[in-house]
C-alpha cells in the first residue's frame, strides 16, 4: 500500500512545474515558455522528496493519511524554490563607503588606485576571522531565503592568495551546512591577480594551480571559475587555467564578455564549461558559437542588476540569445562591489525590461536553467516526483504579476527539503 503523504499543498491557483522539457539538457529556444503550468493543482511530499504533482482532480485521497500536513493555497502559485546560480557570498565588510563617491563622479579605476574597489574587500576579507566571514555568510544566507532561494552557487575570490581562498570555500561549505539553503562552492581564485602578483597574472595562475586546486575535492567544491577580462586574465592564460582544472576533475565556468568581447565565452564553451556568464559583450552571432561549442549545454548566465547597478547602459541581448539556440538563466551576482543586492526577483524583473525575456522564459532563467548552470538539475529547479521538495508559496495567483510588481518581494512560504520553513 502506497505511503501517505507527509506534507500536501492543495488548491493552488497555479501550480509553476517547469516540467516538460528535454531530459538532457537546458531548456533552450521555445522550450524556455512551453513547460507545463497546472490551473487548480497541488503538490504532495513524502520526506524530503516530491511525490506527486498535478490537477486536484487526479490528487490520490488514499494517500492522506491523519499524519498529513495539508496546507490549502488557495489563490496562490506554487513553484519551484529559486535558484542562485552565480553569488560571491562570502567575503569580508562591505563598500558603502564607495557608493558616494561613484554618485559623485569617481570611476572605478580612480577608486581602485585610492586602494579600495576589489582591493579594500580583499584586506577585509583576508583580516576577517573564520567565525565572523561565516556569521556573514549565514546572514546573508537568511536574507536569500526570505526571497524563495533554495539552492545557491558560492563562489570564492575575496582572499587572492592560497590560504585565503582555502578558508572562503571552507566557510561556503560549513555554512551549507549550517542552515538549509544548498550551498554549492565554486572556486573563484582567479578573479583577478592576488596584490602581491601586480603585473603578473600568469604567475598567479601557476600558483593556484599548483598549490591550491589539488587541496580541493571536485566531489565537494565542483567547479573552477575565472575572470577573462581586460585587467584581469587573457583568453590564452584562462584556457590554460581551465584545462589543468578540467585535468584535476573540475566543471568549468567563466566570467567573460563583461566589459570587453575577447572571445572567453566561445573559448570556455569549446572546454564543456557548464556556464558563461555576465556575457553584456557577447554577440548574437557569438552566442550561436557558444551554443555550438557548448552543444546546447553551457548555460549563459545573465546578470542584470549588475548594470543596473554600475549605471552602465549595456545589457545583455537575452533575446538575441535565446532566438540563437543558447540556454540562459539569470542571476543577482551578489557582490559587494557591483550588485549588493539578494532580489532574484528584481533581477527577473530588469531581465524582462532590459534584455527581452519573457515572463515565463525568466521564470525557467531563475529555476531549471539555473540548476543546470550549477550542475544541480537532477535534483532541483522543477517540480517534478523524485526532485528534493523545495517549493514556494507565493502571494500571487498569477505568474503573469510575478514581473509586474517591481522589486516587490512575492514569498509567502518557502519549503526546502519538505520542511516549511
Amino acid at each position: 500500500m502506497p505511503q501517505p503523504y507527509s506534507l500536501l499543498f492543495c488548491h493552488a491557483a497555479q501550480v509553476l512545474t517547469l516540467a516538460g522539457g528535454p531530459s538532457d539538457k537546458p531548456l533552450t529556444g521555445a522550450d524556455l515558455s512551453e513547460w507545463r503550468i497546472i490551473e487548480h493543482g497541488y503538490v504532495a511530499c513524502l520526506g524530503d522528496t516530491i511525490a506527486a504533482v498535478g490537477p486536484m482532480g487526479e490528487l490520490d485521497a488514499g494517500r492522506i493519511g491523519p499524519e498529513t500536513r495539508i496546507v490549502d493555497v488557495s489563490g496562490r502559485v506554487l513553484m519551484p524554490g529559486l535558484v542562485e546560480c552565480h553569488t560571491h557570498l562570502v567575503f569580508g565588510g562591505n563598500r558603502a563607503d564607495e557608493f558616494q563617491r561613484k554618485l559623485q563622479g569617481e570611476s572605478y579605476l580612480d577608486i581602485l588606485a585610492s586602494g579600495g574597489g576589489i582591493l579594500s574587500t580583499v584586506r577585509k576579507t583576508r583580516a576577517a576571522t573564520d567565525e565572523e566571514l561565516l556569521q556573514s555568510a549565514l546572514h546573508h544566507l537568511e536574507g536569500f531565503r526570505r526571497y524563495g532561494i533554495t539552492t545557491l552557487e558560492a563562489k570564492s575570490g575575496y582572499g587572492l592568495d592560497a590560504e585565503t581562498e582555502l578558508r572562503l570555500v571552507h566557510v561556503a561549505q560549513e555554512a551549507g551546512r549550517r542552515q538549509p539553503v544548498r550551498v554549492v562552492p565554486t572556486f573563484l581564485g582567479a578573479h583577478v591577480p592576488g596584490p602581491e602578483y601586480k603585473g603578473r597574472p600568469a604567475e598567479y595562475l601557476d600558483m593556484l594551480a599548483a598549490d591550491v586546486l589539488p587541496q580541493l575535492d571536485p566531489a565537494a567544491v565542483p567547479f573552477v571559475d575565472i575572470f577573462c577580462e581586460e585587467g584581469a586574465f587573457s583568453v590564452a592564460d584562462s584556457r590554460r587555467y581551465l584545462q589543468r582544472a578540467r585535468e584535476l576533475g573540475f566543471g568549468l565556468k567563466i566570467h567573460a564578455e563583461q566589459l570587453h568581447e575577447l572571445g572567453g565565452c566561445q573559448m570556455a564553451a569549446g572546454l564543456g564549461a557548464v556556464s558563461v556568464d555576465h556575457c553584456d559583450y557577447l554577440t548574437p552571432a557569438g552566442a550561436a558559437e557558444v551554443a555550438a561549442a557548448g552543444q546546447g549545454r553551457t548555460v549563459a548566465v545573465l546578470l542584470p542588476l549588475v548594470p543596473l547597478y554600475l549605471r552602465q547602459e549595456k545589457y545583455a541581448p537575452g533575446r538575441q540569445f535565446i532566438e540563437a539556440g543558447l540556454p540562459v538563466a539569470l542571476s543577482t551576482d551578489f557582490n559587494p562591489g557591483s550588485c549588493p543586492s539578494k532580489n532574484l526577483w528584481l533581477a527577473l524583473q530588469v531581465a524582462c525590461l532590459k534584455m527581452g525575456l519573457t515572463p515565463r522564459e525568466a521564470l525557467a532563467a531563475v529555476t531549471l536553467n539555473a540548476a543546470w548552470a550549477i550542475g544541480q538539475q537532477a535534483s532541483c529547479g522543477s517540480l517534478e516526483p523524485g526532485k528534493r521538495a523545495d517549493l514556494l508559496v507565493l502571494h500571487v495567483p498569477d505568474y503573469r504579476e510575478l514581473p509586474y510588481w517591481l522589486g516587490e518581494n512575492p514569498v509567502a512560504q518557502v519549503v526546502i527539503g519538505g520542511e516549511l520553513l
